[in-house]
This record gives C-alpha cells, structure tokens and sequence, in this order.
C-alpha cells in the first residue's frame, strides 16, 4: 500500500493511546478543561464588548487572545474528546476534515505568537510612553495590528498547507491525535523537501522575532521600572510582565518541542502530550494571567460576582 497512491478520502486518526480503564477519567478532565477554557474566554469577550467602559483600544487589542484560544480549543479538543471514547480502529476522519482542521490549529499556532507581541508593545507604549500612549495607540491603530495579525496568519498557513495538498498520498493513517500539516505531508510517497523546507524556515522567523520581541519588549519594560522612582507601580509592573513572560514561555515550549518532535518519530507519544498542552494549557491560563491582571477587567469581574451572590441570598 505504502507504494501505490491512495485515492480514498477516508483517513485513519492514531490518536492517544489510552487504556480502557483510563479512558473515562481522561475525558472527562479534558471536557472539565474544555468548559473551563470556553466559559472564561467567551466571558471576557461578552464582558468587553457589553460595557462601554472597557470600549478603549487595550482592551479591542486584547479581544485578540481570547477569540484565538476559543479557535484553538475548539478546533482540536471536541474531536479528540469523540476519539478517547472509540475504539482505535474507528477514529476515521475524511481527508477534507482533516485540511481544515489542520488549517485551523495552523492559524491559532500563528497568531499565538504574533496576538502576543502586538499586546507586548501595547504594554511597552504604555508604561514606557505614557504621554505618548493614546497618540500611538489609536483605534485605527489596534485595527491595523489585529488585521495584520490575522491577515499574516491566514496567508502563511495558507501558503503552508497549499504545499501539502498538491501532494499524492500513498498513505491513510494520521499519526498525531489531529490533523496538522506535518501530518499531511506525511501521508504522501512523493518528495516532500519543499514542504520541510519552508516549514523549518518559517518557523525558525515566527519563533525568532516572537521570542526576541517579547523579551526585548519586556526588558526595556523592567529596565524602566527598574530606573523609575514609583516602587509600588514599578513592582506591580515588573511582577506583571514576569506572569506574562512565564505564559509566553509555556505557548512558546510547548509549540517548539511539538515541531521538533516531529522529525523524530521514537518520541511519538511525548510529541503528542506536547501538542495537546499546546492547545488547552496558554488558552486556559491566558484568561487569568492577562484577563484578571488588567484592572478594569478585574474590578468588573469581582462586581459581577458580588452582584451574583448578592442575588442568590
């Protein structure tokens, strides 16, 4: 079969190899995991578009982050929720699912990275530039980030996967528990030095200017805070960007180890953790980290919650 080209659309997903036994547990954790995730991001979206007190730039420019993790949640885990209940030999998926679904984890993969330096120089304008803030960071300029934060994810991906699906494919078994384009261009007997090509390039620039942005950006923050004389704002300055830092250092872990692990097929099983904490661990804490350290957000949140329990007496 491995030398003959495979016509049919029908594709055979690996998945997690979960025992029986464990199968029940795990699933329900990832489903708790999944509502937790949805219910936070969703709720600060609602929250900032219903109150007119949080209609300021930061806070459009933050609607970026939790509209991706929403995407990056819901392209990967209710799948793999349907596949942890199946038997191996039933995980089918058609070979259009599986593109789009690979588009998908793509474009959250990308945006991951360019939603979060945007908002690293929004809070470097801010505290580094003060006076300076609300000349530089106008409406039309939040909108020109956020399209070119998602036009420049759609295009690359774009780019990507139109390399993959020009591909034959001799091959009908998806061996990461959800279609990616490594995935992909894996099921094909053709030569794939292109596709490897470009995704090594590509990623080695993403993951070049996002980590030396963020912590470039960060840096002059703390240096900042540092020199000034304001301890009590600078502390609360340097201990936010710390908690920024350390989520950007999980997404950036997670989603480098996922890459690499790809070229190296003994480490199946650790590549496939990897992926997966890719997909649920930024999006569930982005919410908290950046969501309750911001302040009006955070004050709204407790008034909601005290309202709440006021009405329930």
């Amino acid at each position: 079969m491995d030398n003959l080209t495979f016509t049919n659309t029908i594709l055979l997903m690996e998945g997690l190899k979960v025992a029986p036994q464990s199968s029940y547990p795990i699933f329900i954790l990832l489903l708790l995991i999944y509502v937790f995730t949805m219910g936070c991001n969703i709720g600060l979206i609602i929250l900032i578009s219903t109150d007119k007190n949080l209609h300021h730039p930061m806070h459009f420019l933050f609607c970026n982050l939790p509209l991706n993790d929403i995407l990056g949640t819901t392209v990967m885990l209710p799948r793999l929720l349907q596949d942890i209940l199946r038997e191996v030999s039933e995980r089918y998926m058609t070979y259009v699912e599986c593109v789009v679904q690979a588009y998908f984890v793509h474009i959250f993969a990308a945006a991951s990275h360019y939603v979060l330096m945007i908002m690293a120089f929004d809070r470097y304008v801010a505290i580094c530039n003060p006076l300076r803030y609300t000349a530089i960071m106008t409406n039309k300029m939040e909108v020109k980030l956020s399209v070119s934060t998602w036009g420049l994810s759609v295009l690359i991906v774009s780019i990507m996967l139109g390399l993959t699906i020009r591909l034959s494919r001799c091959r009908s078994k998806i061996e990461n528990p959800y279609c990616d384009n490594a995935s992909l261009f894996k099921l094909s007997c053709e030569s794939v030095v292109i596709n490897n090509v470009f995704g090594i390039i590509y990623t080695v620039i993403v993951f070049t200017f996002s980590l030396g942005s963020v912590f470039i950006t960060y840096g002059k923050i703390a240096t900042v805070c540092i020199t000034s004389k304001n301890k009590a704002v600078n502390r609360k300055a340097i201990k936010t960007c710390g908690t920024h830092i350390a989520v950007y250092i999980v997404m950036f872990v997670s989603c480098a180890t996922t890459v690499f692990l790809h070229r190296f097929p003994e480490y199946s099983e650790s590549r496939k953790l990897a992926s997966i904490m890719f997909h649920i661990v930024p999006p569930g804490l982005n919410p908290l980290v950046y969501g309750l350290q911001t302040k009006e957000i955070r004050q709204k949140f407790i008034k909601l919650w005290y309202r709440n329990k006021v009405n329930l007496k």
